[in-house]
């Protein structure tokens, strides 16, 4: 589009992360405006799965994190060996559906990103109903191989949208990329630009 970008037409279809089972196809659209901002995404998905059974999951993976009796703590998910500890896998689909926000905004036509681990997260314990993750993840960039650390805060409550606090610190770049609150979910993300923390 002349002064504005290349937009593109896709479609897609979707898989559960967990199980690998469909989860339904997508229509997207896609702007990179020329200059140097997120993608401009607008989305249209169909769900094979039930919307009951989503949310019942989303209650499974809560309560899951709410009823443990200590702060959560871990380090290298997954291990050099690509194992995940069993009792891991809720902190680690939390960091795939929050880093996904932090992977839309830093991607360009020309870059690209993958969660690769997960070095450090702690839990903080809230005295409302709300739980609260600090997170260290490591971001594979395409294609230039470089592995990107970011610092994320992500805060969740089921039938609320996943929010998102990030700052990422490429090596090359030092600490000048920076960014505010994101929101969005594991479904679709949305950006909201605010207080850096």
């Amino acid at each position: 589009i002349p002064e504005s970008g290349h937009k593109y037409y896709l479609q897609f279809s979707t898989e559960d992360y967990r199980t690998g089972e469909d989860a339904g196809s997508c229509l997207a659209t896609v702007l990179y405006p020329k200059k140097k901002s997120p993608p401009v995404v607008s989305i249209k998905c169909s769900h094979t799965k039930d919307k009951k059974k989503m949310q019942d999951e989303d209650n499974r993976l809560y309560q899951r994190i709410r009823h443990q009796t200590k702060p959560i703590t871990g380090n290298n998910i997954p291990d050099s060996y690509g194992n995940i500890e069993p009792a891991l896998e809720p902190v680690w689909a939390l960091a795939v559906a929050g880093s996904s926000s932090i992977m839309w905004e830093k991607s360009t036509e020309t870059l690209g990103y993958f969660l690769a681990q997960v070095k450090a997260v702690k839990q903080w314990l809230r005295k409302d109903d709300f739980i609260e993750f600090d997170y260290t993840v490591l971001l594979h960039e395409i294609p230039t191989q470089e592995i990107i650390s970011c610092h994320m805060r992500l805060t969740w409550l089921p039938g609320h949208p996943l929010k998102v606090k990030h700052f990422c610190a490429p090596e090359s770049h030092g600490l000048d990329e920076a960014s505010g609150a994101e929101s969005g979910s594991a479904a679709g993300a949305s950006a909201e630009k605010g207080a850096n923390f």
